[in-house]
């Protein structure tokens, strides 16, 4: 049933910020009504596109309670609880509201490039402490470490409460390693967009989404026809996005998907550094795209 729940597409939510560098809460909620009037399946709070890294613990805490709050139970909810530091993960598990959350997705451990084996503990001690199902994330370019595919095949094989994984390696033979091998009702979750539908034909199950965010409606329409087994359909739909897409990550995630949100009128483009907003060529780059496609 949480297979189900969780397939399709989990909009990555962004964190707005006031242009005096706070967490604007009318634009977050005005974010997630977004994505929801847009047809997502769920929503992940608190991942990579929310500039996790530079929230201090209790804003994060606040951002969960707001978003659990404000979904009110419309669609599930993915919380992101990770770190490179096992012991803080911990207390996040116990510090975080998670009783609004359907499951958590927990990064593998950045900077601190852990063996294979490494990985396997990191996994096995937040298996032990989380009160909810885990979906691991493997994001080698951010984090320094790939997890191969038979470390995953052995958490999924050892850890009852873990359900999934969002692949980002870009490796397309390690997620079908995954896929080909992978304990029954577990997840094999695209982190790119732009592999999304291959995946999908492949028999993985959705994608954890940038591009959601910015065109809900669009995107949904790609994925859905992915889903009813229209591949050759999903791949035109998707066609007139795929410029959009890879602008959204030309200067990086998230400055693309708020640099295009904000040309859209929907939040500000603020981030926090080390991040800079959008360029002037890129908010131009948008504007152009989005008359062009008729993206709004």
């Amino acid at each position: 049933m949480l297979r189900h729940k969780l397939s399709g597409v989990g909009a990555a939510m962004i964190t707005p910020f006031t242009p005096d560098g706070r967490v604007d809460y009318e634009a977050l909620a005005r974010m997630i009504d977004y994505v929801i009037d847009g047809g997502v399946d769920y929503i992940v709070a608190l991942g990579t596109t929310a500039e996790t890294p530079t929230l201090y613990m209790p804003e994060r805490a606040v951002i969960a309670m707001f978003i659990t709050n404000h979904i009110a139970r419309r669609v599930p909810l993915v919380m992101g609880v990770g770190g490179n530091s096992t012991s803080e993960v911990l207390d996040q598990l116990r510090e975080f509201d998670l009783r609004g959350a359907d499951a958590i997705l927990s990064v593998t451990p950045y900077y601190n490039k852990p063996s294979q084996e490494g990985l396997y503990q990191h996994f096995r001690t937040v298996s032990e402490h989380s009160p909810l199902p885990i979906i691991l994330y493997n994001i080698p370019g951010r984090s320094g470490v790939n997890m191969t595919a038979e470390t995953t095949l052995r958490c999924a094989r050892d850890f009852d409460n873990v359900i999934g994984i969002k692949e980002a390696s870009g490796d397309i033979e390690q997620m079908q390693r995954i896929l080909d091998n992978r304990p029954d009702d577990f997840l094999v979750l695209s982190g790119d967009d732009g592999m999304a539908i291959e995946l999908m034909r492949r028999g993985g199950d959705g994608v954890i989404s940038v591009a959601a965010d910015a065109f809900p409606t669009r995107f949904m329409r790609c994925v859905n026809f992915a889903k009813a087994g229209d591949f050759d359909r999903a791949e035109q739909e998707y066609a007139s996005l795929d410029e959009a897409v890879r602008a959204l990550f030309a200067e990086g995630n998230p400055v693309g998907v708020k640099c295009a949100l904000s040309v859209m009128g929907l939040i500000g483009d603020r981030v926090r550094l080390p991040l800079v907003s959008g360029s002037e060529a890129l908010r131009e780059r948008f504007r152009a795209l989005i008359s062009a496609y008729d993206l709004c």
